[in-house]
C-alpha cells in the first residue's frame, strides 16, 4: 500500500505518469486432466413445488442456505425497478417479529441473512442454523412491507440515480443494455426517477405475492448438516409456503445490427473512454459448442495473458486492462470485448479490439494457446470442485438447465476434446465483429475527430437515456475580443480584483486527503518572484518534496534528490508564483467547452489545458498531459468551493485523478503574506 501511495504522491508533486505493473506470471506446464468424481447431493421436493438440494460436509461446523427463485425476467415498463425495490424491502420485519428484533437476533448469533428479488441467503454456525433458517423462512413467507420503509427505499433509490448521472461507467452500461437488448426487453430497460415515482407500496406487495413463490424455486443447503434432520426442518419451515400461478410472459428476441456500427454517447466529464464491442448470441450451458466457445473467449480476452490484454495493455499501453466475456443465457446471451482507455487513443484502441476479434475468427489459434487455455480451465475446475458449495451449484445448474446427471463429471473430458477447428468455428459463430455494436462513451470533443478519421463504421449518436440524438457540439465560437489574457484578467477580478491579487506576496496552503485509509497532507508555499515549495507527507514522514527558488530547484522522493533540469527547469522558470495563472496569458485560447452543464473557456499553455467558467470567471479545471512509460497520460485537477481569505478567493477543494485513483484535497489552513520564508525554498 505504501508503494501505491508513493507512486500517486509523485503525480501530485510533479504530474508524472505512474508506471503500470507488468504481469510477470508464467503459465505453468499443464499436466494430464484428472478424473473427477463428484459427491452426490441429496434432493427432495415439497408438495408446494420447492426443490431442495443438500450437500453434507463436516469440515467446518457451519451451514448455509441459498434460495433461488428461478422466474423468467419480466418487462416492468413505466414501473421499471419494481422487483428490485421489492427485493430491497424483503426482511424488514415480518408478521411475527419487528425489523429491529429480527436484525438483533441475527447479530446476536453472529449469523448472516440476506434477501433479494430472486431469493435469499443465510449462514451461521451449525448450532444456530435451525434458528437462522427459521428467520430466513419467516422473512421469505411473511415479510411486512410498511409505508415508512417503502418511503425510505424510494428516497435511497432516487439519490442513487442522481449520483449516477455523471458516472461514465454506469451511463455506458445503461445505454449499452438498452440498445443491445431493446427498449421493450427486461434486460434493456432501466430504472429512472420517473419509473420510481410511479411505483406504489401496493405495487410492491402485488409483485411479492405474484412472483415470490416456491413452485419455481430451489433451496440449496450446504455444510455440517444431518440430511434426515435437515429435510424434516425444511419441511416444517417451508411446507406451508403457498405456491402461486406465475404469469406467462413472452420475451422479445434481441437482434444484432446488419453491419457493425459505432454507438457514441457523449459524456463531457469523461476523463477516459469506455469501449465495448457487443453482439447478441444464442448460447446456453450444455450446448454442443459451449466448451469451444469458452476456450475461444479465454484465448481472446480471458485474462492477463490473453490476446486483448497483451495487445492493448502490454504492447500498446492504451489501458490498464482489456478483456472479453461470453455470457451464456437461457434467455439472451451476449459477447463483450471491453477496454477503458485514454481519450487520445480511443480510435486506436477500438481498431485493435476489432483486429483481435476478427483475427481469432479468421485465423486458427496456435496449439500452444489452446493447450494453455485448456490447462487453465482444468486447473480452475479442479480447485473449485473441492468446495461443497461448487457441488451444490453443479446440482442446481443440472436442475435449472435440464442437463444430464453426469454433465460435470464429463466436463473436463469435453474441454480436452475441443480442437483448433472447434475454437475457430465457435469464434466465427459467437464473436460477431461483422455485426456488432461498438459502444463508445466518452468526451466527444476530444474523441470524435480522430474516431471519424480512423473508423469505416457508421457513427450513431445517443444521449444518456439511449435516445437517438445528433452529433455533439465540438466547440462553441469564441466571442470577438476575448483572448487568453482577457480570460485570466477576468479570473483575477473574480477572485478579488487585480489590486488585491497584486498585494499577495506569499501564500501558504495546507490541505488534507485520504488515500487507502492513509491521511495525506499537502503543504504548498508560494512567494514572489516565482518561488514554490510543495511537500506531501503522511504517516509521520515526507513522501515527496519539490522546491524552486526562482532560478533553480529540485525534487525529492523516497530519499532520492533530483535537480531540476531541461524541460522541467524551463517549465518551473516560466511559472508566475504566487498566482500561476499570470503565465497563462501567454497561452492560446483554443475553445469554449461545456463542463458539467456550464461553458468554460479553455486556454492551452505548454502541456496543460486550463478551464475558466464563462459566467463566474473562476478556474474550475486543469488537465496536464504527462509522458509516461506507456505513452501520454492526462492528469485532471478540479477546483471548487472558493472562499475568501484576506480579500482574495481561493479554491478550498482540489480533486486529482490518475487512472483508477482519486484524491480529494480539502484546505485546512491558508495564510496570506505570512508563514513563508526564504528558507522554505532552499
Amino acid at each position: 500500500m505504501k508503494t501505491k501511495i508513493l507512486s500517486f504522491v509523485a503525480i501530485l508533486a510533479m504530474v508524472f505518469a505512474v508506471n503500470a505493473q507488468r504481469d510477470l506470471n508464467q503459465q505453468p506446464t499443464p499436466g494430464p486432466a484428472p478424473k473427477i468424481k463428484l459427491g452426490k447431493p441429496e434432493k427432495f421436493k415439497l408438495p408446494n413445488g420447492l426443490q431442495v438440494i443438500m450437500v453434507e460436509n463436516h469440515k467446518l461446523p457451519r451451514a448455509s442456505a441459498s434460495l433461488t427463485i428461478d422466474n423468467k425476467p419480466v418487462f416492468e415498463g413505466d414501473k421499471a425497478g419494481l422487483s428490485s425495490m421489492m427485493g430491497s424491502l424483503l426482511g424488514n420485519g415480518t408478521t411475527s417479529v419487528s425489523k429491529d428484533d429480527f436484525n438483533e437476533k441475527i447479530d446476536y448469533l453472529g449469523a448472516n441473512v440476506n434477501f433479494f428479488q430472486s431469493g435469499a441467503f443465510a449462514s451461521s454456525l451449525k448450532r444456530y442454523f435451525p434458528e437462522i433458517l427459521g428467520l430466513m423462512a419467516d422473512g421469505v413467507k411473511n415479510s411486512v412491507f410498511s409505508q415508512e420503509e417503502f418511503d425510505k427505499e424510494v428516497e435511497r433509490t432516487l439519490e442513487g440515480l442522481k449520483n449516477n448521472e455523471k458516472n461514465v461507467t454506469a451511463i455506458a452500461r445503461r445505454v449499452e443494455d438498452y440498445l443491445t437488448y431493446g427498449k421493450n426487453h427486461p434486460f434493456g430497460e432501466f430504472t429512472t426517477p420517473e419509473s420510481v415515482k410511479n411505483i406504489t407500496l401496493e405495487d410492491v406487495k402485488n409483485n411479492y405475492n405474484t412472483y415470490y413463490r416456491p413452485n419455481n424455486a430451489y433451496l440449496v443447503i450446504v455444510g455440517d448438516i444431518n440430511p434426515k434432520e435437515t429435510k424434516k426442518l425444511v419441511t416444517e419451515l417451508f411446507g406451508d409456503w403457498k405456491k402461486g400461478t406465475i404469469p406467462a410472459y413472452t420475451m422479445p428476441k434481441a437482434t444484432n445490427p446488419e453491419t457493425t456500427e459505432i454507438n457514441f454517447i457523449d459524456m463531457p466529464n469523461a476523463v477516459q473512454s469506455e469501449i465495448a464491442v457487443v453482439n447478441n448470441i444464442d448460447l446456453t450451458l450444455g450446448d454442443n459448442d459451449y466448451y469451444a466457445a469458452l476456450l475461444a473467449n479465454n484465448i481472446l480476452g480471458g485474462g492477463g495473458t490473453a490476446r486483448l490484454f497483451m495487445n492493448l495493455r502490454e504492447d500498446k499501453g492504451y489501458t490498464y486492462g482489456s478483456y472479453s466475456r461470453l455470457s451464456q443465457s437461457r434467455y439472451a446471451g451476449t459477447f463483450r470485448a471491453t477496454a477503458s482507455v485514454r481519450n487520445m487513443v480511443t480510435d486506436s484502441a477500438m481498431v485493435e479490439l476489432q483486429k483481435e476479434i476478427n483475427k481469432i475468427r479468421y485465423q486458427k489459434v496456435s496449439e500452444e494457446e489452446l493447450k494453455n487455455a485448456k490447462a487453465k480451465y482444468v486447473g480452475d475446475f479442479v480447485m473449485d470442485v473441492q468446495k461443497p458449495r461448487t457441488v451444490a451449484n453443479f446440482a442446481l445448474n443440472i436442475a435449472r438447465y435440464n442437463l444430464p446427471n453426469d454433465f460435470y463429471e464429463k466436463y473436463l473430458e469435453n474441454i480436452n476434446a475441443v480442437t483448433l477447428d472447434d475454437v475457430q468455428n465457435a469464434a466465427i459463430k459467437y464473436f460477431r465483429g461483422d455485426k456488432a455494436r461498438v459502444f463508445i462513451t466518452g468526451k466527444g470533443i476530444e474523441v470524435l475527430k480522430n474516431l471519424e478519421k480512423t473508423s469505416d463504421y457508421a457513427i450513431k449518436y445517443f444521449d444518456k437515456e439511449g435516445n437517438a440524438t445528433t452529433k455533439p457540439e465540438m466547440s462553441l465560437p469564441i466571442p470577438a475580443g476575448v483572448t487568453a489574457s482577457t480570460v485570466v484578467d477576468n479570473y483575477f477580478e473574480a477572485i478579488g480584483g487585480k489590486d488585491k491579487v497584486a498585494a499577495v506576496k506569499s501564500v501558504m496552503i495546507v490541505s488534507n486527503a485520504q488515500v487507502q485509509g492513509i491521511e495525506l497532507t499537502l503543504t504548498s508555499k508560494q512567494a514572489s518572484p516565482n518561488k514554490t515549495s510543495v511537500v506531501v507527507s503522511g504517516m509521520g514522514q515526507t513522501f515527496s518534496k519539490q522546491v524552486f527558488d526562482g532560478s533553480k530547484g529540485y525534487s525529492e522522493a523516497q530519499g532520492r534528490r533530483k535537480e531540476l533540469e531541461g524541460k522541467d527547469l524551463e517549465d518551473a522558470q516560466a511559472r508566475k508564483s504566487p498566482f500561476e495563472d499570470e503565465a497563462y496569458k501567454a497561452g492560446e485560447l483554443v475553445r469554449i467547452e461545456p463542463i458539467d452543464g456550464n461553458n468554460a473557456y479553455v486556454i492551452k499553455y505548454k502541456d496543460t489545458e486550463i478551464f475558466y467558467d464563462v459566467k463566474s470567471g473562476l478556474k474550475v479545471k486543469a488537465v496536464t498531459t504527462a509522458k509516461g512509460p506507456q505513452g501520454e497520460v492526462k492528469v485532471p485537477r478540479t477546483f471548487s468551493d472558493y472562499k475568501e481569505v484576506n480579500g482574495v478567493k481561493f479554491p478550498h477543494k482540489t480533486g486529482v485523478k490518475q487512472g483508477p485513483m482519486d484524491l480529494n484535497f480539502e484546505v485546512k489552513e491558508i495564510k496570506v503574506n505570512e508563514g513563508v520564508t526564504d528558507a522554505d525554498f532552499q
